[in-house]
């Protein structure tokens, strides 16, 4: 047939001429290379399962990379890394309130261009930085290289790579720790803890429960960009958002349609949302105590970063040994 359709599904309403059926959206979707056609648009699975078309934007792909890295170097927007007047201000708070003033080694995950580390090694801390961007790894290794920095950088997934251990402190920053299933989220705190020292601390930002809902329940969007993130050529992207109120999880969809082949690339992200129980909760399961909540990370409130929180805090002190016999009940 070649009668218009007209389609809605969750949030997102599309118009097309139908063509004939060739595969599920589904099957279509846990493809690696997403590639995709319109069909499989109107025909694809709504709501979503969370994670399962993808649990993050491809920022290891080499062109998506690219991309990614011009944004995080602007100074024009904070939409992938923050302006630099923010993150001195950032790292200042870091090297005066938490880390004293004191030369300490930090461990950073998901360290993007190394615009924290570059900074914090300023102060004289000895950093290492984890991410799996491999344009935004090269450039943090070369502007360490240029300043003579005592900064490590390692082009590997947080959820496999092996942290080290003797850390003064383990960062997160920038809602990063929500887009992880709450599994893989669980092990990395938990690897966080083994990587830090005695007296060592942790220092998450993360998404507050409201801003991840509204992630979830924002309207469908469209735009025809002549190139962004996803593409260098001429492409139309359809955005569509949806929660998942049993599991407190948003998942977002991109569909890319190329603007000479009509073909369609799709990318999804979801994240998790915790109430401020629930993320003190995962902390001390983790092996964390003495959890304070903050603003931003200047440790005041901050406008810019409403829709954020910052979690402090310090790795559990183990129990001394007991005696061999000193839980052996006495009659």
């Amino acid at each position: 047939m070649d009668a218009q359709r007209l389609t809605e599904c969750g949030t997102l309403c599309i118009v097309l001429r139908r063509v004939d059926r060739t595969t599920a959206v589904e099957q279509m979707l846990c493809k690696e290379e997403r590639c995709m056609n319109l069909e499989d648009v109107v025909n694809r699975k709504c709501p979503p399962d969370p994670w399962r078309e993808g649990d993050k934007l491809p920022w290891n792909d080499p062109g998506f990379s690219e991309r990614m890295l011009k944004e995080h170097l602007s100074q024009f927007h904070d939409g992938a890394s923050r302006r630099f007047e923010i993150i001195d201000l950032h790292v200042e708070w870091l090297h005066r309130f938490v880390l004293s003033r004191q030369p300490s080694r930090v461990l950073d995950l998901g360290c993007g261009p190394g615009l924290y580390l570059q900074r914090l090694a300023r102060f004289g801390h000895e950093c290492v930085g984890i991410d799996y961007s491999p344009a935004s790894i090269a450039y943090a290794k070369e502007a360490a290289r240029r300043a003579e920095l005592r900064v490590q950088y390692r082009l590997e997934d947080v959820r496999s790579a092996a942290f080290g251990e003797g850390f003064d402190l383990v960062m997160m920053t920038w809602g990063e720790f929500n887009v992880f299933p709450p599994a893989d989220a669980s092990k990395l705190a938990g690897k966080a803890a083994e990587a830090l020292c005695d007296s060592g601390q942790l220092v998450l930002e993360v998404h507050t429960f409201d801003d991840v809902y509204r992630q979830g329940s924002s309207p469908p969007t469209w735009g025809a960009p002549r190139a962004d993130v996803f593409s260098d050529s001429p492409h139309i992207c359809l955005e569509e958002t949806f929660w998942d109120e049993a599991r407190h999880v948003s998942t977002t969809r991109y569909f890319i349609v190329d603007a000479a082949s009509s073909s369609v690339t799709a990318y999804a992200s979801s994240s998790q949302a915790y109430t401020d129980e629930e993320f003190r909760s995962l902390l001390r399961n983790a092996g964390f105590a003495a959890v304070s909540r903050y603003g931003s990370l200047t440790g005041e409130d901050d406008a810019s970063s409403r829709d954020l929180a910052v979690y402090r805090a310090e790795k559990r002190k183990a129990q001394p040994d007991l005696p061999a016999d000193a839980d052996t009940p006495r009659r």
